[in-house]
């Protein structure tokens, strides 16, 4: 039973049953200071019910109630504040952690349901860039938190691969690209000619049309346009796999925006069958007023599918194929609207499972403040940056600890977990500026930091070089610093499911934050390894320290290096 039942139990029978255990579990408050408590009722609830002021009722709950499973029970002003019996709590949270290891904190609330994870989805023939990097690590600890609640995560990479900007990309190639040029570089030259490509349409339409040609041509089955598409397809996924694998990133599918193309036809005669589709100015459209939304754009005039087209086509192949207890979109707040309009669709063509597709909205990245923009030229490529990342780590631990034997790979760890914690650590809807003096700081509230707090305890634990005894284990907890720690642990699985409920891993990276800081503090005051009578207790509190951290880390993606 956690804390909150147990104070909630007993003060609903201290009231009679005048208020629920449940009732009282949603008001219960953690006070500011340990010095106050653990957890606090507030009297204000019950004033207007009892006629009596907070204090006094305060006053004689706190003398009514069975306090025998707590240290103490005061009355404190207008609350009643509750200390939780420090010795038996951390004796049974230190016990649970250590038996189940990395499965603390482990549910089966999501019963093997399947759950789709749309995520990175980058464009072909484009660099990979720092604008892909929320995406695909948001959606990846997704999985990893989902997973660990006993659902399916099912990833997929839905690549951007189909679309006007490929017949403008093929319009350029046509005009002025060299194959041997675009094989020896493929993904720098695909960028050039798009950059240049599309200022050439923005000057001029006919341009512009020719590109709506070239697209026509692929969705028609055209020969030629599919073998130069699907030429730029297979050099850009080489360069994106050997990025993946440096962010530690796998996919149980890839499946682009093409994959889609035969499916359209499908969904557009659903809609006309259901009387959906009217036509206005030559287009076809759903009219979503009623959502209080623009109409939703099906057809173009030149029979052209759009993005929303193909995203009816893709969430019914999902249903049909994986029959999802939810399906999330890890995709930029700036499709907010897109999403909106999909679901309304969805809809009103009588699909009422899309209530269980979720958008998963993130800022943006910017750098020096500016937005990034492949069109205008403005990237700054992923790969160089995790590189850089890495080099920046090697050379701050070659610095504190130079004979560390494997340390390029201790660098890649921490040099990529960095930009990986920095991301995950953001609040989803806020964007942040991409800065890697930052991110890559071994002080501070940074991946490094986690990961040297996980490592300095392993230290300790190979100097100890005793194994912690698991058998009648009674943990002495005499100092504040000890107990806060406690407290953050067997918050952990609470901590797992709102990040779960909130799509939102920043509740992970900062309960990892706030442990290491923790365990920092209580590391300042206390002599871990000092040979007397409650050793054997703060070596299993720190043994489950580590444990946890490791397990907050992993569920973000980020290793935890045993040597830093």
């Amino acid at each position: 039973m956690d804390e909150k039942q147990l104070v909630s139990q007993a003060l609903s029978a201290a009231l009679d049953g005048a208020l629920g255990v449940d009732q009282i579990a949603a008001i219960i408050e953690k006070p500011k200071s340990s010095d106050l408590g653990d957890l606090a009722f507030p009297a204000f609830q019950l004033a207007k019910t009892l006629r009596k002021a907070p204090q006094a009722i305060a006053a004689e709950l706190a003398e009514k109630i069975d306090a025998s499973g707590f240290e103490k029970v005061v009355a404190v002003g207008p609350y009643v504040n509750f200390f939780l019996d420090k010795n038996a709590t951390a004796s049974g949270v230190i016990h649970e952690i250590l038996t189940a290891g990395e499965h603390y904190g482990d549910e089966n609330i999501g019963a093997g349901g399947n759950v789709p994870i749309d995520m990175s989805a980058p464009n072909i023939a484009k660099p990979f860039s720092i604008g892909h990097l929320r995406s695909t690590v948001i959606g990846d600890s997704i999985a990893k938190i989902y997973e660990k609640l006993g659902y399916q995560p099912i990833k997929i990479n839905h690549l951007g691969d189909w679309g006007k900007q490929f017949g403008l990309l093929i319009t350029a190639y046509k005009k002025y690209g060299d194959e041997a040029t675009i094989t020896a570089n493929p993904i720098d030259e695909l960028l050039k000619l798009y950059v240049q490509i599309n200022a050439e349409a923005k000057e001029d339409p006919a341009v512009d049309e020719e590109g709506r040609e070239w697209f026509l041509k692929m969705e028609q089955g055209d020969e030629e346009a599919l073998r130069i598409w699907k030429w730029f397809s297979d050099v850009s996924l080489i360069e994106f796999n050997r990025i993946y694998g440096k962010l530690g990133v796998t996919f149980d599918h890839f499946m682009g925006e093409s994959f889609y193309s035969d499916k359209m036809d499908a969904i557009v005669e659903d809609l006309e069958n259901k009387n959906l589709l009217h036509e206005s100015k030559g287009a076809l459209i759903v009219d979503l007023e009623k959502y209080n939304l623009n109409p939703a754009l099906i057809k173009k005039t030149d029979g052209a599918t759009l993005y929303i087209t193909r995203d009816l086509a893709t969430a019914v192949y999902r249903k049909n194929t994986f029959n999802f207890v939810k399906s999330l979109y890890v995709v930029g707040g700036e499709q907010t609207n897109h999403f909106k309009q999909l679901k309304a669709v969805l809809k009103e063509a009588g699909y009422d499972w899309s209530d269980d597709m979720v958008h998963v909205p993130f800022g943006m990245v910017t750098q020096g403040g500016k937005k990034f923009s492949t069109r205008k030229g403005h990237v700054v490529k992923l790969e160089m940056a995790l590189d850089e990342a890495v080099e920046r780590a090697e050379k701050q631990i070659d610095e504190k600890n130079p004979n560390l034997a494997n340390k390029e790979e201790v660098a890649k760890q921490v040099g990529v977990g960095a930009v990986k914690f920095y991301d995950l650590k953001t609040d989803r809807n806020n964007g942040y500026d991409f800065d890697l003096d930052e991110m890559v700081s071994f002080e501070g509230e940074t991946g490094p930091y986690v990961q040297y707090a996980h490592a300095r305890i392993q230290s300790i634990l190979r100097k100890a070089n005793r194994p912690v005894n698991l058998d009648n284990l009674e943990l002495k907890i005499s100092d504040a610093e000890a107990w806060e720690i406690v407290k953050y642990l067997k918050d952990f699985p609470t901590i797992v499911k709102r990040a779960a409920d909130n799509y939102e891993p920043s509740v992970i990276a900062k309960y990892a934050i706030s442990l290491a800081q923790a365990f920092n503090k209580y590391y300042a005051h206390v002599r871990v390894l000092e040979d007397n009578a409650e050793l054997d207790s703060r070596l299993a509190l720190i043994s489950a320290t580590a444990t946890v951290l490791k397990e907050a880390l992993r569920l973000l993606g980020v290793a935890a290096p045993e040597n830093m």
